[in-house]
C-alpha cells in the first residue's frame, strides 16, 4: 500500500537530525510535491502528541517559527531547537545557512 503524503512528510522529518533545521517548502520539495509547503504545515499540525517526530525541526522559509501568534508553541518549539543548539537571531531567526540541514 502506498504511503500517504503525511506519512512521507513524517518519515523525512523524522531524519533531521539534532542541531538541524528543515523548512516547509524544502519538505515539499523532497517529496516531490514543491507547492505543498502548506500540506507539510498541516501534517505537522496533525502529528499525535507522542509520535516522535522531531516537529520543532521545521521552521519557514526565513528561519522563523510558524505559528499564528506568539504563545507557548513557538516558546517550546523555540526551547527545544535552543536545546539541540540552534542559536536565533535578535529578529528571532535561525540561520539557515549554518543550521538547514540538506540531507544526506
Amino acid at each position: 500500500m502506498d504511503e500517504t503524503f503525511y506519512e512521507r512528510v513524517y518519515g523525512y522529518v523524522t531524519q533531521v537530525p539534532a542541531g538541524r533545521v528543515v523548512t516547509y517548502g524544502q519538505v515539499a520539495l523532497e517529496l516531490g510535491a514543491p507547492a505543498a509547503a502548506r500540506a507539510v504545515g498541516y501534517a505537522l499540525h496533525n502529528l499525535p502528541g507522542t509520535s516522535g517526530v522531531p516537529w520543532w525541526r521545521v521552521v519557514n522559509v526565513r528561519g522563523g517559527i510558524s505559528h499564528g501568534n506568539r504563545g507557548p508553541a513557538v516558546d517550546f518549539q523555540r526551547q527545544r531547537l535552543e536545546a539541540e543548539g540552534v542559536r536565533f537571531d535578535l529578529e528571532g531567526k535561525i540561520r539557515l545557512r549554518e543550521y538547514r540541514w540538506v540531507g544526506e
